[in-house]
């Protein structure tokens, strides 16, 4: 497509948008009155305005029937997260059994990391990429210093070449194969928080298990944003947070998957509790651990309902459109926006250098060369809500439930402003 940067021109792209109506969906924050142009999904998604009735029934329920919701409630709470399963199996690449709902993030890794990570005096080192999000560092450092091991000889940080600003997938894989026998865990994050780069999901975990190490994957940046199947690909576990391309709200419930092989496995390591038995035999109090057949059996503890309703609100968008179209949509509403910023470059002394590679999802990080943070200020202060990371780099991510191109245009525009009055 031959994109132009003008106003009719987007808003003729916004005409042929199939999910345009969904934008209808959203609740927009305003600044000096108009909506903002949002670019930070990547960190906290927009408010479905069908969320709202799904929290209020809960609400509903509880004032109504109190105790008696978790079994006569119209979503009874005792299974509410079931739910969710199938739905969230479709958007990660998974069979239902292999996924579940429960509490947030770092705390599922940690719990994961029970299961996966068994280091043993030949075979216990982990491989990461270089500056991992901060949370999953202190969690390898962590989970490392737990089985007595040192950190500085345990973790393996693969390293951008010099001058690169990502990650090349030869790389990885030649140091998985170097690592060999001694690999224990690969674990690395789907899409990068600060660059926006997809891994080669598909080869790292080939390449993991065939070095004979557990294969994991952070999908915080990637879930609801990039395709994913873990199941094919044969991943042994991964965890994700809801609210960024997910919409569920601020620090909301997270999700979790494992592999059907190590479902119902006797001998797995696990910490457990009460909600991860046999729903069958639960309110028998007996002493034995009777692990549930699914994920569900990594679950220790009641489930969250006022945490997970918004999580099955906004699921309920996805099951409506579907991974593909949402996918369609991003790829070339990135691409518009990578080529309004190319234009608005040659517009203007400052020059704008994109670090995020073609592998790609929402999200293009940017850096601002001859600019620093009044930019970003002014883009703020203009309506622009996005990203500051330090030195100089914005991290823009358009998402395709509720992002125009319009927005796109306008932002250009504002961008343009906010470069020449600085």
């Amino acid at each position: 497509m031959e994109f132009k940067n003008t106003l009719e021109f987007a808003q003729s792209l916004d005409a042929q948008d199939n999910l345009r109506s969904y934008r209808d969906e959203f609740i927009f924050p305003k600044i000096n009155g108009k909506e903002v142009i949002y670019f930070t999904g990547n960190s906290l998604g927009l408010q479905p305005k069908r969320t709202k009735g799904f929290v209020d029934e809960v609400m509903k329920d509880w004032a109504e029937l109190a105790v008696e919701g978790h079994f006569y409630a119209e979503k009874p709470w005792w299974d509410y997260h079931e739910r969710l399963a199938e739905p969230l199996a479709k958007v990660v690449g998974a069979l239902p059994e292999e996924v579940s709902v429960m509490n947030t993030l770092t705390v599922n890794l940690h719990l994961l990391m029970v299961s996966f990570y068994r280091p043993t005096k030949t075979r216990f080192k982990i491989l990461c990429e270089e500056k991992a999000f901060p949370s999953d560092q202190y969690m390898f450092q962590s989970q490392v210093r737990f089985h007595g091991l040192d950190p500085d000889e345990t973790i393996v940080e693969i390293k951008k070449r010099d001058g690169e600003h990502h990650w090349r997938t030869e790389d990885i894989l030649e140091k998985i194969e170097e690592l060999g026998d001694e690999l224990s865990l690969v674990l690395i994050g789907g899409v990068n928080y600060y660059n926006g780069q997809v891994m080669d999901m598909e080869a790292i975990t080939r390449a993991g298990k065939t070095a004979g190490a557990n294969v994991g994957w952070d999908l915080a940046h990637a879930v609801g944003n990039v395709e994913l199947k873990l199941h094919d690909w044969d991943a042994d576990f991964a965890s994700w947070c809801s609210y960024k391309y997910m919409n569920s709200g601020p620090g909301n419930a997270s999700g979790i998957y494992v592999n059907k092989r190590h479902l119902n496995k006797k001998d797995i390591q696990r910490f457990e509790g009460w909600w991860g038995t046999k729903k069958e035999t639960r309110f028998l109090m007996k002493p034995e651990f009777e692990p549930m057949e699914n994920a569900d059996a990594w679950q220790i503890s009641n489930v969250p309902i006022l945490s997970v309703a918004p999580y099955l609100a906004s699921l309920t968008m996805f099951e409506e459109v579907g991974m593909n179209k949402l996918i369609d949509k991003r790829n070339t509403i990135v691409a518009y926006l990578e080529f309004i910023l190319h234009e608005i470059d040659k517009e203007v002394d400052s020059s704008f250098e994109i670090i995020t590679p073609k592998d790609r999802g929402c999200q293009l990080s940017v850096f601002l060369h001859g600019q620093g943070k009044s930019l970003f200020n002014y883009l703020m202060e203009n309506g622009v809500v996005t990203d500051w990371r330090e030195p100089n780099v914005i991290r823009l991510a358009p998402a395709p439930f509720y992002s125009s191109y319009e927005d796109m245009y306008r932002f250009g525009q504002i961008l343009k402003a906010g470069v020449l009055a600085n």
